[in-house]
């Protein structure tokens, strides 16, 4: 399969736009944690949101005006995606290009708020605009209709891992010779119910900074946004090989269910491996993953600066794993320790920029990777 990366659309919140965000993330720019509000007073969350400047471009049209905010997240990245790539879509070629999206806990956010409503108000007071957006594939629907794509549409839930295997979702949809382009598109947004559920978990810090790789994990940061990439035929950075994913029964098993991934995907060339680490037990499988395999190159996880964005965490490693190998420059790793554990070391270059490894470990036991290369 010869696919590669047309184009990429960004929105985070360190703000929207491929180059604005990577030129903050080289700056070592982390994004600042805002309150967010709850009904538990004892309770407070600190959350990493998407600013309302990073969507003052969005076209005007009625329906984003009645959409959830993951939707709008998802178009403003998805029309950059399309923008970068040069492809302006329309009657003749709509029906050749194919739409996944990827999410994690969207329709839940919308359900909570939905029956917050009626229980606060009464049923009549339940705005019916909001009840479509508790249905999953809401986003991808409005999504397929405001760029006016015709082609295949799915929508793919899991863990944090979703988003890699949307990728390699669309390396299958793309078998078909008919279709010239795969847009795959990565949203989340963040809620008082989720920060409650990942701290009922143990998975959640109080307050910034997020700190990969500390022994014993201090817990991540919840975040949103969404990430958008354009696959198609022609490209500087192919999509080298994919990987069908895994799980695992439990947290000890992790590094093996990520080795699994890595002895299938690594090569003697390897300049980076992309992490998902996000200050939890994630950290520690993959750095020993990595590590009991012996493989070389840089590794880099880009939780400290943008938050634990769950769905559209995956697609924003690739994203980075892309930019590094383009322009041959890494963001510094933020809060990470100053002696990296299991021998994993730190560079702000990536070699030679041939070849780069990006994995994730989802935090609901879903395992994914892919690899990324330079075109000769």
């Amino acid at each position: 399969m010869n696919l590669a990366i047309a184009g990429m659309g960004w929105v985070t919140p360190l703000g929207c736009g491929v180059d604005l965000v990577w030129k903050r993330l080289l700056g070592a720019e982390e994004a600042i944690a805002e309150k967010l509000p709850g009904p538990f007073a004892n309770r407070p969350y600190l959350v990493f949101r998407v600013p309302d400047s990073a969507l003052s471009a969005l076209p005007t049209s009625p329906r984003l005006r009645r959409v959830s905010a993951i939707s709008r997240f998802a178009v403003a990245a998805g029309l950059e995606a399309l923008k970068t790539a040069g492809l302006t879509i329309h009657s003749n070629n709509a029906q050749q290009i194919a739409l996944i999206f990827a999410i994690s806990n969207g329709g839940v956010v919308y359900t909570r708020r939905f029956y917050s409503d009626i229980v606060a108000s009464g049923a009549q007071a339940a705005s019916p605009l909001l009840f479509p957006e508790t249905v999953f594939n809401a986003p991808a629907s409005h999504l397929a209709a405001l760029l006016g794509t015709t082609g295949a549409t799915y929508t793919i839930v899991g863990d944090g891992a979703v988003g890699l295997l949307a990728m390699r979702m669309a390396e299958d949809v793309m078998k078909n010779e008919e279709l010239n382009y795969c847009l795959v598109v990565a949203a989340e947004e963040v809620d008082w119910l989720l920060c409650d559920a990942y701290r009922q978990w143990r998975l959640l810090r109080s307050a910034p900074p997020v700190e990969p790789f500390r022994v014993p994990p201090r817990g991540m940061i919840l975040s949103e946004g969404a990430g958008a990439i354009l696959l198609g035929r022609d490209g500087s950075v192919k999509l080298d090989q994919t990987h069908p994913g895994g799980d695992y029964s439990k947290r000890g098993a992790a590094a093996e269910a990520l080795k699994v991934i890595l002895a299938e995907l690594a090569s003697g060339d390897t300049d980076l491996i992309v992490c998902s680490a996000n200050g939890t037990f994630v950290d520690q499988a993959e750095a020993q993953a990595i590590s009991q395999l012996r493989l070389d190159g840089t590794i880099y996880t880009v939780k400290p600066a943008l938050g634990e964005s769950v769905g559209a965490s995956g697609v924003w490693q690739v994203m980075v794993a892309a930019q590094a190998l383009r322009t041959g420059e890494l963001p510094p790793l933020l809060h990470g320790p100053a002696q990296m554990p299991f021998g994993l070391e730190r560079a702000s270059r990536v070699g030679g920029g041939r070849c780069a490894l990006v994995i994730n470990c989802g935090l609901n036991q879903q395992v994914a990777g892919l690899r990324l290369a330079n075109r000769p």
